[in-house]
This record gives C-alpha cells, sequence and structure tokens, in this order.
C-alpha cells in the first residue's frame, strides 16, 4: 500500500492550477444557474477537485473514465474545455452535447471519458463492459468506474461487480464517500459504511479524497493491481461536496453550516496544495494569486462567449445524433399521425 508520495516544482503547480481552474468552472456553473441562464438539473462538485484531478493524475490518456452526474471535474480533467462546457450548460449548440446533453450528459468519446450518467448507478455496469472490452482485446488498459455512497446500495453494482470479479477485469470501482447520499447521511441508508469492503471478496482499501496525493498514490496502486492481472478493485475515497446534492438542494437541512464551515477551514483540497508550494518555497504567494486570477479571467471569458452562441435549430438539430446509425429514409411517428415523417 501507498505510504509516501513525490512530487516536482511543475507537477505542483499544474494540480493548483487545475483545481483552481475546476472549482472556478463551478462557481461560474452557480452563478448562470441562478441567473436563469441554465435549465435542467445541476450537481455541482466543488470540494471535490482532489478526487478529479487525483485520479486523472493516477492513471494515464489510455486509460478510460465513467462516472455519474457530478462529472464536470473528470471532464475537465480529460481535456474538455470550459468554452464547451459552459455553453452545453446553457444549452448552446456549440457546447459538449450540442446544447442537448446539459449537465449530466456530457461525454468525451474520443479520449476515453463516457460521461455523464444521469441515473444513479446504472453507469457502472457500462464501466464494467468498457473493462470486458479491454480485457477482449488484450489491452495494458483499466477503466475507473466512479460511483458514489448512495449508488453504493444499488443492486446493478454487486451484478456487474460479480462478473468482473468471475472474469478478472481491469476496473477500479471508485467510490466518492461524499457523505450524504442527496440529503441522507450514510449511516442512514446502509449498516455497513466502510465502502471499501462492500465488494467483498473484491479486494477494497480507503484514502483520503480531500488529500490529492492520497488520492493519486491510491489511485496508482489500483492500477498496477488490475494491469498485473488480479483482476478488479474496490477503492473509497473520503470527500465532501461544498454545495447541496444539486442546484435545488441549499444543502442545510441535513448538515449544518457549522460543518460545511469546518471542512472549509480544515481539510480544503486546494488548501492543502497551496500550503505544500508555500512550505516548500515553491512559488509564492503572489504567484498563486496570479494562477487564481488567470483562471478567473478564463472562465468569465468563455460564459461571455458563450451567451452569445446560437442555440440549437429546432428543425435542423432535434432529431439528429438520435440514432448512432440513423436510416436515409427513417418513419418517425409523430403524435399525429399525418404529421409523422414519412419514407
Amino acid at each position: 500500500m501507498p505510504r509516501k508520495a513525490t512530487t516536482t516544482r511543475d507537477e505542483l503547480l499544474k494540480y493548483y492550477h487545475d483545481m483552481n481552474f475546476q472549482r472556478r468552472v463551478e462557481i461560474m456553473c452557480d452563478e448562470i444557474y441562478k441567473k436563469k441562464e441554465v435549465r435542467g438539473f445541476c450537481h455541482l462538485m466543488d470540494g471535490q477537485e482532489a478526487v478529479s484531478v487525483g485520479v486523472e493524475a493516477g492513471i494515464t490518456k489510455e486509460d478510460h473514465v465513467i462516472t455519474a452526474y457530478r462529472c464536470h471535474g473528470m471532464l475537465l480533467g480529460r481535456g474538455e474545455t470550459a468554452e464547451r462546457l459552459i455553453a452545453e450548460m446553457m444549452g448552446k449548440v456549440t457546447g459538449a452535447s450540442k446544447g442537448k446533453g446539459g449537465s449530466m450528459h456530457m461525454s468525451l468519446r474520443k479520449k476515453k471519458f463516457y460521461g455523464g450518467n444521469g441515473i444513479v448507478g446504472a453507469h457502472i455496469p457500462v464501466g464494467t463492459g468498457i473493462a470486458f472490452g479491454i480485457n477482449y482485446e488484450k489491452k495494458k488498459e483499466v477503466c475507473v468506474t466512479m460511483y458514489g455512497d448512495g449508488a453504493a446500495n444499488q443492486g446493478q453494482l454487486y451484478e456487474a461487480a460479480n462478473m468482473a470479479l468471475l472474469w478478472k477485469l481491469p476496473v477500479i470501482y471508485l467510490c466518492e464517500n461524499n457523505l450524504y447520499a442527496m440529503g441522507t447521511a450514510c449511516a442512514r441508508a446502509t449498516p455497513n459504511t466502510k465502502y471499501y469492503t462492500k465488494l467483498a471478496p473484491i479486494p477494497g482499501f480507503k484514502s483520503d479524497g480531500m488529500d490529492l496525493f492520497a488520492v493519486r498514490e491510491a489511485v496508482k496502486f489500483a492500477r498496477e493491481w488490475c494491469l498485473s492481472g488480479k483482476g478488479p478493485i474496490c477503492l473509497e475515497v473520503d470527500t465532501y461536496r461544498y454545495h447541496g446534492h444539486s442546484m435545488s438542494d441549499p444543502g442545510l437541512s441535513y448538515r449544518s453550516r457549522e460543518e460545511i464551515a469546518k471542512v472549509r477551514k480544515e481539510r480544503d483540497p486546494i488548501a492543502k496544495v497551496k500550503q505544500i508550494i508555500l512550505d516548500n518555497k515553491v512559488a509564492t504567494e503572489d504567484e498563486l494569486k496570479e494562477i487564481e486570477k488567470e483562471t478567473r479571467k478564463t472562465v468569465e471569458d468563455v460564459t461571455v462567449k458563450a451567451r452569445e452562441d446560437p442555440w440549437p435549430d429546432p428543425e435542423k438539430d432535434l432529431l439528429t445524433d438520435v440514432m448512432a446509425y440513423p436510416d436515409p429514409h427513417p418513419f418517425i411517428r409523430n403524435v399525429e399521425y399525418d404529421k409523422s415523417i414519412f419514407p
């Protein structure tokens, strides 16, 4: 098991930039949602940046990632731009899903990121299937299948994990335990809150999800486990979201302001990386402020552009991207039969 981590100046500054960038994007998503520039569901991940940046640092670009609906950080880490993410949030045709998916339905298939999935736990068998494909093609890759503590009680997780162990698939089942499944505390939903043990006999362990280096080293260990042919492994990361479950949830009916403030003060993942940088004289306070200033300006600029981008054309775009291989002469049944589209 990993007990220490080493890093470089360039890595530290990149981590600090990426974590700040992801948080700034989420803060902007909060702002434009409250201005009613965003419709639909929105689940923000600020506070969980050590997980999104740490996971990406622990794998390679050849590896695969699939997650649930709190997906913005992982999407950015895989290579999506803030411009396309914000545009998608606003429903613009320039968005990551051409304005049709919104916050929960963004993927980046060419870079092996498969969403962004809206149904709790439904993506876990898909992640297992991706690992099956890796095994079938005899590739030295893994699939990180991420889910929350709420999804850890879903039956489909156990069905998928059963097959993964039977076939020794290279899948990391990564449980992001942010302590609350929507508004339900862990202990109120399951008698076993040691989520890393719930997939036994699949081996599992737990890491501090508010410490980027703890996450990175844990993921590296899990990746090597899978690549060695030992099959799946379960990793629980103990983390915390500052926002409520979604934008419709103030997040204060089941936890106190004092609890949130205590986590921000004592465990904030960005503050931890900042302290390491300052303690080791990797950069000055002013240099770090420049990074923060640059990320803020970038996100503000792409938001201004997204506001000016066009909406999807209801006539041209409504029926596109429905089928992977569309019939060139389709019959599409309308509500009123005589208004259907005939071949």
